[in-house]
C-alpha cells in the first residue's frame, strides 16, 4: 500500500519537477529537461514569463480576494481584452476548463428557457470528444472511458460521429440547445475539425435556431497560430470556452458568448467565489498583454510551419509512422502501436512529451519555441522512433 496521503487519480510520470524557465524544465535530482508538454497546454509563454510574474507579485502586495459581490476593475479589464480581440461581447471567469464549459451548458439552457421561452435543454457532441470531469462535462464527453463508475448521468446530451453531418442532423429535436465541439480534439488524438464540416455545423446551427458552442480550452490562447481556432475559419461561435493558456498556470477558465446571451446571465443566474479574483485577474491581463506584445501568436503560427516541416522532413519515412497532424503548436505524431515505451524513452532522454490516446505522440511546445529548440526535439523524436524501427524490423 502506498503512504501517500493523495488519492491515487494519476497515472504519474517517474519524475519529480521543481524549476521551470522558458522552455526549460529541472527534476529534483538537478537534470534538464525540454519541454514540449507546456503543462497540457498551458504555460504558452513557457515557464515563469517575467512579465506575468512582476504583475502577480505586485497583486499580492495589493489584495488577494474579496468576492464577486464588489467591483474589480482587474476582472473588467481582462474581459476587455478578450472582447476586443475576439468575437464575443461578454465574458464569465471561473477556475478551470470544465467550469467553462459548465457555464456554457447552463448559458444554452437557461437563454432558451427564461430568454426564448423554449424547453430546450439538449447539447449534442461528438464521439471521442473531451470536455471535462464534472458530471455534466464528463457526460458531454464522447470518451465512454471517463464515465465508468458515474452512474447515473445526467440527462440533456448525445453525441454523434465527427464529420458525420447527417448524423447530426438526425440528432437535432425540438428539445436540442446547442451543438459543441472541439475545433482540435486534443485528447481525443488530436484530430482536427474539417473546415467545410464546421461551416456546415454553422449553417444547421442556424436553420435550427440552435447555439453553436465552441470548446476551445485547449486550443485557444495562440496554441493553433491563432489567439483563438476558429479564427482560422469563416465561422463565428455564439458561446466558446477558454482555461489552460489564458492566465500561464494560474488556474483561470472563462466562457465567452455574444450579445443576444447576456440576458440569460443576471444576478443570480450562476456565480463562483474564486473565479475572477484579483490576482487571477492580474495573470490574465498580464499573459494577453504579454502575447499581443510580444506577438506570440505569429511566433506560433511560424513555429509550426517549420516544426511540422522537420517532422515531415525526419518521420515520414519510417514504417512506424502512420502521419503528422495538428493545427498550430498542437500536433499529434500517430504511430502503428502504442506510444508509452516511446514517451518514457523521450523522457529519458530528457524531451517532455504526452500522449493523445494510446498510439499518438501530442507535442505542445509553448508559443515562443524556438527553432533550435525544434530541432533539438525533433532529433530526438526522430532517434527514438527509428530506434523502435530497426528492432521491430530484426524481430521474430
Amino acid at each position: 500500500m502506498s503512504d501517500s496521503a493523495l488519492f491515487a487519480t494519476y497515472a504519474r510520470f517517474p519524475i519529480t519537477l521543481v524549476k521551470g524557465k522558458g522552455s526549460r524544465l529541472w527534476d529534483d535530482q538537478g537534470k534538464e529537461y525540454l519541454d514540449f508538454m507546456s503543462g497540457l497546454a498551458v504555460t504558452n509563454l513557457g515557464h515563469a514569463p517575467d512579465a506575468v510574474k512582476d504583475a502577480l507579485v505586485q497583486q499580492l502586495d495589493q489584495l488577494w480576494h474579496v468576492s464577486n459581490l464588489f467591483s474589480n476593475p482587474n476582472q473588467e479589464k481582462a474581459a476587455r481584452l478578450l472582447v476586443d480581440n475576439s468575437c464575443a461581447d461578454a465574458v464569465f471567469f471561473c477556475n478551470s476548463g470544465a467550469e467553462a464549459n459548465e457555464a456554457a451548458i447552463k448559458i444554452a439552457r437557461r437563454y432558451f428557457q427564461k430568454v426564448k421561452g423554449e424547453n430546450r435543454y439538449e447539447i449534442i457532441t461528438f464521439n471521442q470528444s473531451f470536455h471535462g470531469r464534472t458530471l455534466a462535462t464528463l457526460t458531454a464527453t464522447g470518451q465512454d472511458k471517463v464515465k465508468e463508475g458515474f452512474l447515473p448521468l445526467p440527462e440533456g446530451f448525445r453525441h454523434v460521429p465527427l464529420h458525420d453531418i447527417a448524423a447530426l442532423e438526425a440528432a437535432v429535436n425540438d428539445k436540442t440547445a446547442a451543438v459543441m465541439l472541439e475545433l482540435v480534439q486534443a485528447e481525443g488524438g488530436v484530430i482536427p475539425v474539417d473546415p467545410d464540416f464546421l461551416r456546415e455545423v454553422r449553417a444547421l446551427c442556424d436553420r435550427h435556431g440552435i447555439l453553436l458552442i465552441l470548446d476551445e480550452i485547449q486550443t485557444g490562447m495562440g496554441r493553433t497560430g491563432k489567439l483563438f481556432a476558429y479564427e482560422h475559419y469563416d465561422v463565428e461561435p455564439d458561446v466558446f470556452t477558454l482555461a489552460k493558456g489564458i492566465a500561464s498556470g494560474f488556474p483561470v477558465g472563462a466562457m465567452l458568448a455574444k450579445e443576444h446571451l447576456k440576458p440569460a446571465f443576471v444576478p443570480g443566474a450562476h456565480a463562483t467565489t474564486f473565479g475572477g479574483t484579483p490576482i487571477a485577474m492580474a495573470t490574465v491581463v498580464a499573459t494577453i498583454e504579454t502575447m499581443l506584445k510580444e506577438k506570440a501568436v505569429e511566433r506560433a503560427a511560424e513555429a509550426s510551419t517549420y516544426l511540422i516541416a522537420q517532422l515531415e522532413e525526419k518521420l515520414s519515412a519510417l514504417p512506424n509512422v502512420d502521419q503528422i497532424r495538428g493545427k498550430g503548436l498542437l500536433i499529434g505524431i500517430l504511430c502503428n502501436g502504442p506510444v508509452a515505451e516511446l514517451i518514457a524513452e523521450l523522457h529519458n532522454r530528457g524531451l517532455l512529451v504526452v500522449p493523445a490516446g494510446p498510439n499518438v505522440i501530442r507535442l505542445l511546445p509553448n508559443l515562443l519555441v524556438t527553432h533550435e529548440e525544434i530541432d533539438t526535439a525533433v532529433s530526438l523524436i526522430a532517434a527514438v522512433l527509428t530506434e523502435q524501427a530497426a528492432v521491430k524490423s530484426v524481430s521474430p
